[in-house]
């Protein structure tokens, strides 16, 4: 362990119970607000889901609020709303999670809900055509229509990836989507949508026994089924640098990408990785930052990190450590890359010295004590999030805990190490985005 650095833990409570239909159900109260979040990751995502269907993970998850045997449409927001509560949902690599946060008082009424939801949609001709309109829409709106809307969040996995599951657009392809048969969705919902595929997860204000008892009284009669084996997500050992050029013809500045793909997760070198991260990219005082922006001013600001959807806990790997920028028309790519090389090459040089080991420690724990608190304006949402991520990918819900000591059991030298294996020119993909939209927005000016 490096000079100056100290083990730290968290206490978060952690109870994990298995329903005999084989649904997670885990645990964690918190007596801070008289507030629950009840929420349920199914183990299904973008990566995952068919071949010939790309966007379908997506596009299920819109139907899955479309109303149910015992709800109509639109009357689960009601509910929620009218106790005061908030609620949502979204689609990641590896799962479609949904969840409520309400008034204490309100969890029979959460865990009703979510359960009626899990026991099946009622999804009609007009709502799959409504809900794929929506989804066709949106992608339009954040993708098609927006300038770099798929940089390189989507463009990258295509290039950097050999596997079609981690490689193909899980957001939604327009043909795949318009294919969409009612039959499809009812074969989706069978596979992926049984309790033996899902973890439901409670945190906030309540008696764990009196939680347990109301979550076997509302989802421990739901039938399990069995659930199609999962994909082979393997990605063959990166050899050769990828280049690649792309135009945006909305773009008015072209942009760099540059991704290396990452090491297993909850490896040593993950969480090496992890805290390389905060050295070269995280905040302004990270190595890329003062290279590119304060000294040469190359860009205004340099972005990025491990996993597009989240962050590096929240999904399995395969993944990418991926920085990226947006640069004036007169920076040349190459330049561009050049000094982000010379950058790396300081952290695969020498180790880091003590005490910039030492602050990167720091940030590390601070973002992972900003990772289990709320996220995106969701109370509990992060340990929610966590929780459920460490069951479904780790088969151990309690690694909240302990995350930290992996970064505290981290050198300097396992740093370099990972940074010499890892971030090596021939395991990574780059990509130019060329702007297409340089020369309208000159003409306007």
């Amino acid at each position: 362990m490096a000079s100056g650095s100290a083990v730290f833990s968290l206490e978060i409570p952690v109870h994990d119970h298995r329903l005999s239909n084989g649904l997670r159900v885990v645990l964690s109260p918190a007596r801070g607000a008289p507030v629950v979040l009840v929420a349920v990751y199914y183990h299904v995502g973008m990566r995952l889901e068919p071949r010939g269907r790309t966007g379908f993970a997506h596009l299920f998850e819109h139907l899955m609020f479309e109303g149910s045997e015992q709800m109509e449409k639109a009357e689960a927001a009601r509910l929620v709303e009218q106790n005061g509560g908030v609620f949502n949902g979204s689609t990641r690599y590896d799962f479609t999670n949904y969840f409520e946060a309400m008034p204490a008082h309100a969890l029979e009424l959460a865990l009703w809900m979510e359960a009626d939801r899990m026991r099946g949609p009622r999804v009609t001709q007009h709502e799959l055509d409504n809900q794929r309109d929506v989804v066709k829409n949106e992608i339009r709106v954040n993708v098609t229509n927006q300038p770099y809307g798929g940089f390189p969040w989507i463009t990258m996995a295509q290039h950097a990836f050999a596997n079609w599951n981690n490689a193909h657009n899980g957001y939604g392809d327009m043909v795949d989507l318009d294919a969409a048969r009612l039959e499809d969705v009812k074969q989706f919902f069978d596979d992926y949508y049984s309790p033996s595929n899902a973890v439901l997860v409670i945190t906030g204000d309540f008696e764990p026994a009196e939680a347990l008892a109301l979550a076997t009284r509302h989802f421990g009669s739901i039938p399990a089924r069995p659930v199609p084996p999962t994909p082979d997500l393997t990605e063959p050992r990166q050899t050769a640098e990828r280049r690649v050029t792309d135009r945006d013809p909305l773009a008015t500045r072209p942009a760099l990408a540059v991704s290396y793909h990452t090491p297993p997760r909850d490896s040593q070198e993950y969480y090496a990785l992890g805290l390389l991260d905060d050295v070269l990219l995280q905040g302004d005082d990270s190595l890329l930052h003062q290279a590119l922006v304060k000294r040469r001013g190359l860009t205004s600001q340099v972005e990025g990190g491990i996993n597009f959807l989240g962050h590096m806990h929240n999904a399995s790997t395969p993944l990418l450590w991926t920085t990226w920028l947006i640069h004036d028309p007169g920076v040349v790519s190459d330049d561009v890359l050049a000094a982000i090389d010379e950058v790396i090459a300081t952290v695969r040089a020498a180790p880091l010295e003590d005490a910039a080991f030492a602050r990167a420690l720091v940030k590390a724990r601070s973002g992972y004590y900003d990772t289990v608190g709320d996220y995106y304006s969701f109370p509990m949402l992060g340990r929610a999030d966590m929780l459920a991520s460490c069951a479904l990918f780790d088969d151990d819900p309690g690694l909240i805990n302990r995350i930290p000591e992996r970064f505290d059991a981290l050198t300097p030298d396992i740093l370099l190490e990972t940074a010499r294996e890892y971030l090596r020119p021939d395991n990574r993909t780059v990509i130019a985005l060329e702007a297409g939209g340089a020369n309208e927005a000159e003409a306007e000016a």
